[in-house]
């Protein structure tokens, strides 16, 4: 049988584990364990896990990275996500640690402020950067009320997660059209809606393109706005050299009108993906996506230096 070793990572018994390791280890023991963690992972080329962040950053660098610059930027990704993770699981249950840690741009922090008092509502999406779930949980906690849309089916780690987000005040619902209109109702009543939108959905009719190729990407957050006239914002956490969180906001981003709606849909979510794709670029090694938004990029990274 094969190890699935993402599956395991992402299981109850792994997210306890790291959730341990976080809480007890201190900062500087805690930080070169997480490399070593890290570079014993990336190293395994054969793994599923590897090869998606392989063939993620070998599209975002347009086809053009040798493969010892894919090696190290693959290196980097992990470490990165084991640092996110670390400080994440340590400073669970310190407010004071989060707002150290973070740094609001002042277009992100007016617009956080306006949610707090009711002034604006939306629809906040960002890429699986830096320390997107840490960021979120210090929003919560900062007083903006939080509806976040969840992947469909999680797993017991995701759902062990999950738990952990609504102890902070999020309102976590799986994906579902069920919980699309209890969205709806929540924006409609002055709430937030918070989701991810570069997690690859198998299947999907929907294939914005998102670094010049078509992904099954989710268009929720599309229908979302559509549906209440509320604008998207894209936010991203890129981690600054002296390890505090810059969290990089986007001005409102309106919905076109199309008579179409597969055409409505899909020129949306490109507008909004675009807008992404500037924060992603900025530092690719800090894109903590772990699965194949482009399935076919999978054959294309070469193995070996030509």
């Amino acid at each position: 049988m094969r190890l699935n070793v993402q599956e395991m990572i992402n299981s109850r018994l792994g997210v306890g584990i790291a959730l341990w390791l976080g809480r007890v280890t201190p900062p500087g023991l805690g930080h070169r364990l997480a490399d070593l963690i890290a570079d014993r992972v990336s190293a395994r080329r054969e793994w599923d896990l590897v090869q998606s962040v392989r063939a993620n950053q070998w599209v975002v660098g347009r086809g053009n990275l040798s493969i010892e610059a894919l090696d190290q930027t693959v290196r980097h990704t992990f470490r990165h996500t084991a640092h996110c993770l670390y400080d994440h699981y340590h400073n669970l249950t310190s407010p004071s640690a989060m707002e150290r840690l973070i740094f609001y741009e002042p277009r992100v922090d007016r617009l956080l402020t306006a949610m707090r008092e009711g002034e604006k509502t939306g629809i906040i999406v960002g890429p699986h950067m830096s320390n997107f779930d840490f960021v979120a949980r210090a929003i919560a906690i900062r007083g903006v009320r939080l509806t976040a849309l969840s992947f469909s089916e999680p797993g017991s780690g995701y759902r062990w997660q999950n738990e952990l987000r609504r102890e902070c005040g999020i309102d976590v619902v799986p994906a579902s059209m069920s919980a699309l209109l209890h969205a709806v109702r929540q924006l409609r009543s002055g709430g937030t809606v918070i989701t991810g939108l570069d997690r690859p959905l198998p299947g999907s009719r929907y294939q914005p393109r998102f670094f010049g190729r078509p992904a099954a990407l989710s268009t929720m957050h599309v229908f979302l706005a559509l549906q209440t006239n509320l604008p998207v914002y894209v936010l991203a956490a890129v981690m600054q050299p002296n390890g505090v969180y810059a969290i990089k906001g986007s001005e409102p981003i309106e919905m076109v009108r199309k008579a179409d709606r597969h055409a409505r849909l899909i020129t949306n979510a490109e507008h909004v993906l675009a807008v992404a794709e500037t924060f992603i670029r900025r530092a690719p090694y800090q894109w903590s996506m772990f699965y194949p938004v482009w399935p076919e990029a999978l054959d294309e990274v070469p193995q070996t230096a030509s």
